[in-house]
């Protein structure tokens, strides 16, 4: 052959190996290929063959999805070699089924109708896939196969421990021989039941655990032995969800409580990922967190310092959840950042995380500074000129009583304001200034007012009734001429008036202390409410005029009522105090220490002072304190305050009403006075006599009413 001819013979073979690797990419450098996928039902059961170029070393590696349902299988060293991505089969449980090759490995997904398991065996060049029958997974009272036993004899478990999650879940942790345990998982009524294939259990294990003072849903479990099993009866109480998992020698069982959140779509303690279900035996690290990051799309980047393996089985576990189990049993970090999930151990992640803050802070202590003016609209430059230094009045009202003020600026930033134009002028870093900006556009804002607007009434009610009599006689004989009043019968004569000085002076008796010897029953009726009584009055006499009985009859019967309302009314700012009163001071004398008086005032007011808060929903929440004093008696000391005070916090709506206080009074009194036993005789008893009753009725409410203002025409 000449040299032309080997050229030619070896750019055909160059273009040949370039069609075959355009054509089927991986078999550039895959020694197998995925050449037929094959589906039939044999006795009602779902087969899948899968034909290679070459027979597998082992079964792969693979995982089930129950939502949607689907059977995944990692094919390590295996290229594509169908010539499409999907292949549809829509037979039995089987709808299509999807291959996808990354790198030098491919995926082979089988999408079902129902979730179901499966069994997987070599036979020669070929992969076979025994699906199990839909339906078949485990309900309340079926056993879950969580994993089959491959222990020649019985092995003794380590330990049995309960702990509790932070999510207030119970976590039943046991300890294993060995990786090689089988278990079994069936719910019996409200009893779960775990049981361990080809066990023992130590002596010291087999009683019953309490557990109800980790306040769990898991009230008590009991460990006995079985035949060649050990059984582990967990009791919860209320409403609960478990899920089992096993992180190479250690089995969990957790129960957590089911809360129902109307207004989450995903219910449960935190995990709200799609549920897995894993079986790996001694499966490297970095290969199972790649089999998460390609179900959950997400982009996972491992440090090279992750490494190891691990033997994992997990049942309908949510896969956030499988995740977080894989990173606590291999002591890694999780950092997120938009779908790249950064792993590594967590040392490693902490001192990551230290040096680029340090890196930031060495940047910002040689950062230039800039100065940059804020011109400020609605809050004062001084006021939040102390917020950003973190000093004064404007750092410590964000913060608690006694806390340390926090400074907005970096070490080196300084801040001037210049209160006649009302602006700030900055001095920092670049990043600083930016992170004021965004903080002056959230604080220099408007301030929503509040119309609040008071009612207090009193309104008082008073009744009074008080009977009297005034009973006399005088005998004044051959010092009177003539015969006044009115002749009855006889020698006796009658005489009236408007009281007993007017009857007295008809009859011609005389006034004074003479008179006043001759009265020897006197119950006159008393005022009420500062009311006088009405009076009448009537002489018996004889025809000498030189003997008289005198009567007088008094009558009170009093109704007052009354009522007085007072209406203060304020405008102030969200959260800001106001105050407003109305009334007088009183002075009075006080000593001082040097022995002299001076003149002090007190005051009697009314007096409204509020503190509003807006809230979210439009309420407003109100600190109030109502006073309604005014001058009271007369005393040695000076004047006596009457109060009326209220001082409350409450939540109203907008533009709605709400009484904050009342008080009601209500005073009876029943006075009788007589001449004893003359006072008791009937009919006749009642000129010997004296009665009054009043009762008085007083009521105090006040009355709130806050208006959130929206305009300014609102205040006109």
């Amino acid at each position: 052959m000449t040299k032309l001819q080997e050229s030619f013979v070896k750019r055909i073979g160059w273009a040949l190996t370039a069609a075959l690797t355009l054509t089927l990419p991986g078999l550039a450098w895959a020694q197998n290929a995925i050449r037929a996928i094959q589906s039939s039902q044999q006795a009602g059961v779902d087969v899948v063959r899968i034909e290679f170029d070459q027979a597998l070393s082992a079964v792969p590696t693979g995982f089930t999805v129950q939502n949607p349902p689907r059977i995944a299988l990692d094919l390590s060293g295996v290229a594509n070699g169908l010539g499409r991505q999907a292949v549809e089969i829509n037979q039995g449980n089987l709808r299509s089924a999807a291959v996808a090759q990354s790198g030098e490995r491919t995926r082979l997904v089988l999408n079902l109708r129902q979730a179901t398991g499966y069994k997987a065996e070599l036979q020669g060049k070929s992969l076979v896939l025994v699906l199990e029958q839909a339906g078949t997974l485990a309900s309340a009272g079926e056993a879950v196969h969580f994993a089959p036993s491959q222990n020649a004899a019985p092995q003794a478990l380590r330990d049995i421990d309960f702990r509790r999650g932070a999510d207030g879940s119970g976590r039943v942790v046991v300890a294993l021989p060995n990786a090689q345990v089988g278990v079994d998982i069936q719910q019996q009524g409200r009893f779960l039941v775990v049981d361990f294939l080809k066990s023992s259990l130590p002596a010291d294990l087999r009683r019953r655990f309490d557990v109800t003072d980790f306040g769990t849903p898991v009230h008590s479990m009991t460990a006995s032995q079985s035949g060649d099993r050990v059984r582990l009866t967990v009791e919860p109480r209320g409403d609960w969800e478990h899920s089992a998992y096993q992180s190479d020698n250690q089995f969990v069982l957790e129960v957590r409580p089911l809360r129902v959140d109307p207004n989450k779509l995903t219910q449960g303690p935190g995990y709200n990922g799609e549920k897995v279900s894993f079986n790996f035996q001694n499966i490297e690290v970095r290969a199972l967190l790649q089999v998460i990051a390609d179900f959950t799309q997400f982009n996972v980047v491992t440090s090279d310092t992750v490494g190891g393996s691990i033997t994992l089985r997990l049942k309908d576990v949510p896969w956030d959840q499988a995740l977080e189990i894989i990173l606590q049993a291999k002591g890694l970090g999780l950092r997120k950042s938009g779908n790249v999930l950064w792993i590594a151990p967590k040392e490693e992640l902490a001192a990551k995380e230290k040096a680029d803050l340090e890196a930031r802070a060495a940047v910002a202590s040689l950062e230039p500074v800039k100065t940059q003016a804020f011109q400020l609209n609605y809050a004062k430059a001084e006021q939040i000129s102390s917020l950003l230094m973190g000093s004064g009045g404007g750092a410590a009202a964000g913060g608690g009583s006694g806390a340390a003020p926090t400074r907005v600026l970096s070490v080196r930033g300084n801040v001037a304001f210049e209160q006649r134009t009302n602006q700030l002028f900055v001095t920092d870093i670049p990043s600083k200034l930016e992170e004021v900006q965004a903080l002056l556009q959230r604080v220099d804002i408007p301030v929503r007012q509040v119309l609040i607007e008071a009612r207090i009434v009193e309104a008082d009610d008073r009744f009074g009734r008080s009977l009297g009599v005034k009973l006399g006689a005088s005998d004044v004989r051959g010092l009177q001429g003539g015969v006044p009043g009115y002749n009855l019968s006889g020698n006796n004569y009658l005489s009236f008036g408007n009281n007993y000085g007017a009857s007295l002076n008809q009859t011609g008796q005389a006034l004074g202390s003479e008179f006043n010897n001759t009265t020897f029953l006197n119950l006159p009726a008393a005022s009420v409410n500062s009311v006088s009584p009405a009076t009448i009055a009537a002489t018996l006499f004889s025809a000498t005029a030189n003997r008289f009985l005198n009567l007088e009859l008094s009558a009170l019967e009093a109704d007052g009522r009354g009522k007085v309302v007072s209406s203060p009314r304020v405008v102030t700012a969200d959260q800001t105090k106001a105050l407003v009163e109305q009334g007088e001071e009183i002075p009075y004398q006080q000593a001082t220490s040097s022995g002299a008086t001076s003149v002090s005032f007190k005051k009697a007011v009314l007096k409204l002072e509020v503190t509003p808060q807006i809230t979210p929903e439009g309420s407003v929440i109100l600190d109030v304190d109502v006073n309604k004093d005014s001058r009271g008696i007369l005393t040695p000391q000076g004047y006596a305050i009457d109060n009326k005070h209220v001082r409350t916090q409450v939540l109203v709506e907008n533009g709605g009403t709400v009484v904050i206080g009342g008080i009601f009074t209500v005073s009876e009194n029943d006075n009788v006075a007589k001449v004893p036993v003359l006072g008791d005789i009937p009919y006749v008893g009642a000129l010997f006599r004296n009665k009054s009753r009043t009762q008085n009725k007083t009521e105090l409410l006040v009355f709130l009413t806050p208006k959130v203002i929206s305009d300014r025409t609102a205040l006109r």
